[in-house]
């Protein structure tokens, strides 16, 4: 049974976006159940500290890191501040984006698929144009989300909706420390050890339609290759995802 949850979100220059994602987090934890929420702010040079509500715990990094050493470190902290009132088998960890909101029921929805047995979950995100004023992607990119849709689950992976119980996070070695791709190559960790990870179509989050992000090589990125050159620019294999 979980009883704790850990939330890391990574951020780096997000002043316009920080307190509204951090808020939809704490909104989002359970009653009863201990959290511990983890800004990790990657070399800010604006406003984004300032604007972390309370509850928030914030790491600052100030030296050139991975996204995936970011949000390993993350929670990591987390796990230890939750140390002496839960164990890596009752703890469960999740990852979001500063760009992100979650609903009310996201924490809920991935509790309730670890306790039909999932080790991890993988979940999916809606494009919000609104929160940042940004283009519609247009049709390309919802056939690529559509082509990796069935109806027990999907075939994308999202560093904004990811949650996994901490005992095999910590078995598959967490968030390798790559510049991006590291939610791909941290379910690929887990499903080579043999852990069940459950692609679910329910506890969505909606993220950012901008085409210029904080990361290389992730979502925005991927947008960004859509509104300039259609699928055709894109790399065969290319799914959705951070």
């Amino acid at each position: 049974m979980i009883t704790a949850v850990g939330v890391v979100v990574p951020a780096r220059d997000e002043e316009e976006r920080i307190a509204a994602c951090l808020d939809s987090v704490l909104a989002a934890l359970p009653p009863g159940v201990d959290a511990a929420v983890v800004a990790v702010l990657d070399r800010c040079t604006d406003t984004t500290a300032s604007r972390v509500p309370p509850g928030v715990d914030v790491l600052v990094n100030d030296v050139p890191l991975t996204v995936g050493e970011l949000r390993d470190r993350g929670l990591r902290h987390a796990l230890a501040r939750l140390a002496d009132r839960a164990d890596p088998a009752t703890a469960w960890l999740l990852s979001t984006d500063a760009d992100s909101i979650v609903g009310p029921g996201w924490v809920h929805d991935h509790l309730r698929h670890a306790a039909a047995g999932a080790h991890a979950v993988a979940g999916l995100v809606d494009l919000d144009p609104a929160l940042d004023g940004a283009p519609d992607p247009g049709p390309e990119y919802a056939r690529i989300v559509g082509s990796g849709l069935r109806p027990d689950g999907h075939g994308h992976v999202y560093g904004a909706n990811l949650g996994v119980r901490a005992d095999a996070y910590l078995a598959a070695g967490g968030f390798p420390a790559v510049v991006h791709g590291e939610d791909h190559a941290l379910v690929g960790r887990l499903r080579e050890a043999g852990f069940r990870v459950v692609t679910a179509l329910d506890g969505r989050v909606r993220t950012s339609a901008r085409t210029v992000g904080r990361a290389p090589g992730g979502l925005a990125d991927l947008l960004a290759a859509l509104g300039g050159t259609g699928d055709r620019g894109l790399p065969r294999g290319t799914v959705a995802g951070g």
